[in-house]
C-alpha cells in the first residue's frame, strides 16, 4: 500500500474509534446542550401558550434566574397599599409583597434570596428584555399585553370600582348610566382606564394620570368627579388617604373570564411554567385566599353598578 494511503487509513481508524468511545460513554457535550434547550422550550406555561415544565426544570432553588441563587422581583415605586406596606416591598407586608414571598418559597427561595427591583408600571409589560425574574404590580392579564410579555396564572381576581368625593354628583350614582356625564380619571396604561373608555364610555374624555397619586390629588381638589381603580385600592383610598371620598360602587366581573392580576415575566422566560405552578399550588392549598383575607379583607360589600 502507498505510504500516503496507509497514513490516511490510520487517521480514519483513529477518528472512528473516538466516535465509538464518545457514543459508548453517552457523555458528549452536544447531548447536554440539547437537554438544556429542551428544558428552556418547556419553561413557559399555558399562560403564555407553551407546554409546562418538568419537575426537574423547576427544582427548588435551582432555576435559571437573572442572578444565580437569587430571585429578582420587580415592582413600581411608590409601592401602594394595600398591596404593599410603608412603600417597602421587602418587608413582607401587604398582599402582593406576601404573595411574592410565598411564590419565592414555593420555588425554593428564602426571603434572603429575594432581591427587589424598581420597575415603573408601564415598563413591566412593555416590549423588550427584562432584568427581573417576575414583576408583581397589579398588572392585569390581557391578550394585548401577552404580545410583549408572558404571564403566570392569575393570583387575584380583580373588580374595578368608582371612588368619588361625598359631595360630588358622582357619589349618588346607582348605575353606569348615572356616570355618563361626570368627569372621570384613571392612571395611564391601566385596565381601569380601559374600563372607562370601553365599557363606561362617558360623555367627557377621561383625565389620564401618570400615577395613582396624581389621580387621587385630582379627585381631592375637584379636578375630576370620580376616579376608577381596583376595589381594594378604592377602599384604601377612602379609608386612609381621602376620607372625604366614598366607594360609589363596584362593577360586576365576567363570570366566564374574570379580570385577573398575573405575575409578569419576559416573553421568552424559561421560568413561566414554574412560576405558574407555584401560583397554582398556592391557590390550591388556600394560601392565596388566606393572604387575601389578611390584607384585603376591607374590600367587601360595595354596591354593584350595572
Amino acid at each position: 500500500m502507498h505510504l500516503a494511503n496507509r497514513s490516511l487509513v490510520t487517521t480514519v481508524t483513529a477518528v472512528c474509534s473516538a466516535v465509538v468511545l464518545c457514543a459508548a460513554l453517552t457523555g458528549c457535550a452536544p447531548q447536554a446542550e440539547e437537554k438544556t434547550k429542551a428544558s428552556g422550550a418547556s419553561g413557559a406555561s399555558g399562560a403564555s401558550g407553551q407546554a409546562g415544565a418538568t419537575t426537574e426544570a423547576c427544582a427548588p432553588g435551582g432555576l435559571a434566574t437573572e442572578v444565580e441563587g437569587k430571585l429578582t422581583v420587580g415592582t413600581d415605586k411608590p409601592a401602594y397599599a394595600p398591596w404593599f406596606s410603608d412603600d417597602e416591598p421587602s418587608n413582607g407586608k401587604g398582599f402582593e409583597s406576601a404573595v411574592a414571598y410565598a411564590v419565592a418559597k414555593q420555588l425554593g427561595y428564602g426571603r434572603d434570596a429575594v432581591v427587589w427591583q424598581h420597575v415603573p408600571f408601564n415598563s413591566a409589560f412593555a416590549p423588550g428584555a427584562k432584568k427581573f425574574d417576575f414583576d408583581i404590580n397589579q398588572v392585569s392579564i390581557s391578550e394585548s399585553r401577552k404580545k410583549a410579555v408572558a404571564f403566570s396564572s392569575g393570583y387575584y381576581d380583580v373588580r374595578q370600582a368608582v371612588v368619588a368625593l361625598k359631595t360630588s354628583k358622582a357619589a349618588k350614582a346607582k348605575s353606569v348610566a348615572d356616570l355618563k356625564d361626570v368627569k372621570l380619571g384613571a392612571q395611564v396604561g391601566t385596565t381601569s382606564l380601559e374600563f372607562i373608555n370601553d365599557l363606561m364610555k362617558p360623555d367627557t374624555k377621561p383625565a389620564v394620570y401618570q400615577r395613582n397619586d396624581f389621580a387621587k390629588s385630582a379627585l381631592k381638589t375637584g379636578q375630576v368627579d370620580a376616579i376608577v381603580v381596583d376595589l381594594p385600592t378604592a377602599f384604601y383610598i377612602t379609608g386612609a388617604e381621602v376620607p372625604e371620598a366614598k366607594v360609589v360602587g363596584q362593577f360586576p366581573n365576567s363570570t366566564d373570564k374574570p379580570e385577573q392580576f398575573g405575575l409578569v415575566l419576559d416573553k421568552e422566560s424559561t421560568l413561566t411554567s414554574c412560576v405558574s405552578g407555584a401560583v397554582d399550588a398556592l391557590r390550591k392549598d388556600g394560601t392565596l385566599a388566606a393572604l387575601e383575607k389578611e390584607w384585603l379583607s376591607d374590600a367587601v360589600d360595595a354596591p354593584v353598578l350595572k
